[in-house]
């Protein structure tokens, strides 16, 4: 494998050289193809014998635990695809009682709330829904819009995580069921974004550029999530969707027919600023076009042709009206004037590590878990 200093973009999927840590073998095959036939494809069991039998040993484990309990585990609701499909498996298909957990960061779109209404309606399942402080917020947001680094949604991710961890504690439930999965997010380039539990990262940002305390928003520090949440508490995380045949169209057409679900376009628009943030921030400031990833998933899990990919990245990003509708919408929920938003989305992007961070720890962890895993 070697880094190509021209542009360049792989043979098998359509990731390219705008992922800066790439490389091409001699047939000109990525980085990321290597890494999913290596890595993935041997602990990924997709609607398998071997998947089937851990999916079976799961419900087992949750249902034993849970027997006369209110609840026997935690599921996140974002009115998304994935989220909702998992909602409907877990509930319908295994049979388990789950409380559902959405935060409402202050951006949801029209249609990802009606999503949630049906979903939990005809689904039957309760739903907690935490309201994050609007003007904390908003200043944090405000803060990493100065900031300039490339992934603007940490303080939505920051609080979802710690949210769901809280909600979990509360309850007495230690088991989280969560709707990533291999078959449509395999491929992510880690220089695209930064780890949104670097709550060391994330006050920094926030003293430098930031204009009030953040009194009552929710963090996690990388004790509570990586020591105390797993070991003292004993929540156990599993991701159902590696363990079935996922298959993102598939799903779509399930919950439109049994959830009356409504598609809100591409994958995470349905938050109004992720859709900005994935659309326009990413590409007009930094290079990065996520539907590359998103899309070169598809096609390693063999869900998409690679011509197919390639015709859907020709399709614009945003239309024009709608990206200057959005822009002022952005502008004026967090508190820019137009010139200073436009001002900010032309300068240099800047690294995450121009700030204070939590390298060393998370360094730390993955030696223990390499070591760990032999």
């Amino acid at each position: 494998m070697t880094p190509s200093t021209d542009y360049q973009i792989c043979t098998r999927c359509i990731m390219d050289t705008s992922d800066p840590d790439i490389a091409f073998n001699e047939e000109g095959v990525c980085s990321h193809c290597t890494y999913f036939d290596e890595e993935v494809i041997p602990n990924w069991f997709p609607g398998n014998e071997e998947g089937q039998r851990r999916l079976s040993a799961m419900v087992k484990e949750i249902k034993d635990w849970g027997k006369n309990k209110e609840y026997d585990c935690l599921i996140g609701l974002s009115g998304g695809v994935d989220s909702s499909y998992l909602a409907y498996q877990v509930k319908e298909v295994l049979g388990l009682r789950p409380l559902a957990v959405h935060v409402d960061a202050g951006w949801n779109s029209e249609l990802a709330v009606q999503n949630i209404e049906n979903i939990v309606k005809k689904l039957d399942i309760d739903l907690y829904t935490y309201v994050v402080d609007w003007p904390e917020m908003k200043d944090l947001q405000y803060a990493y819009l100065k900031s300039g680094v490339a992934n603007q949604d940490v303080p939505q991710d920051h609080v979802f995580t710690a949210t769901l961890y809280r909600t979990a504690k509360k309850h007495g439930i230690k088991y989280f069921l969560g709707g990533s999965n291999k078959a449509t997010e395999a491929i992510l380039p880690s220089s695209w974004g930064y780890n949104a539990l670097d709550l060391t990262n994330l006050l920094d940002i926030h003293k430098k550029f930031g204009k009030r305390k953040l009194k009552t928003y929710p963090t996690i520090s990388f004790f509570e999530y990586y020591i105390y949440f797993p070991y003292i508490f004993g929540l156990k995380k599993f991701r159902p969707l590696d363990w079935m045949d996922y298959r993102r169209d598939a799903a779509v057409a399930l919950i439109e027919e049994k959830l009356n679900w409504r598609n809100y376009g591409e994958k995470h628009h349905e938050s109004r600023f992720t859709k900005f943030f994935q659309a326009h921030y990413l590409p007009h400031k930094f290079g990065y076009d996520k539907r590359r990833a998103h899309l070169s998933s598809l096609i390693l899990s063999g869900q998409i042709s690679r011509d197919q990919a390639l015709k859907e990245m020709e399709v614009p990003l945003y239309d024009p009206v709608a990206l200057q509708e959005d822009k002022e919408f952005v502008a004026k929920k967090l508190g820019f004037s137009m010139n200073e938003f436009e001002s900010l989305l032309n300068e240099p992007g800047k690294d995450n590590h121009e700030y204070k961070t939590q390298d060393k720890f998370f360094k730390f962890k993955d030696k223990i878990k390499k070591m760990l895993a032999g």
